[in-house]
């Protein structure tokens, strides 16, 4: 299912690699920047040392699309600075203007999402002869609705 996820990313940036963003749409792209395949300033490796957040609106440059992630020049306070983020990078992809979104759970989520459960004992059945016969379904044949 992730990957045809991805793949999905995949479509969609290249074509905005193709034809721009289309009227309001924008992304906000979450990634980890712990990946080894994702490429990106050293002081922004340093700021953002887990994961980072990205947003593709109103100024975005050399959108290059392939089959492994894509490549994007964003601005940083005025600082235009070059970023690989491979799709197995991506925790979040989000287009706001069309409330969509994709989450990508990983193994350390679902670590971290483990809770130990409460051990409870089964309810007692208090179910009485006399419900039991007022929750039985009733079969009806089909025939009758037909023409």
């Amino acid at each position: 299912m992730h990957s045809a996820m991805r793949g999905l990313i995949r479509t969609v940036l290249q074509d905005v690699a193709d034809n721009g963003l289309p009227g309001n749409h924008h992304f906000f792209i979450t990634f980890d920047t712990r990946h080894p395949d994702a490429q990106l300033a050293d002081w922004l490796r340093e700021r953002y040392p887990e994961e980072m957040t990205v947003v593709m609106q109103h100024w975005y440059d050399n959108l290059a699309v392939d089959q492994d992630g894509f490549a994007v020049t964003l601005n940083f306070g005025e600082t235009p600075e070059p970023l690989y983020i491979p799709y197995d990078a991506i925790k979040t992809f989000v287009d706001p203007s069309v409330e969509f979104g994709l989450r990508f759970e990983t193994a350390e989520d679902d670590v971290e999402d483990e809770q130990p459960e409460d051990i409870t004992a089964p309810e007692e059945d208090t179910t009485t002869d006399e419900t039991a016969e007022k929750t039985d379904a009733e079969v009806v044949s089909l025939d009758s609705f037909r023409k």
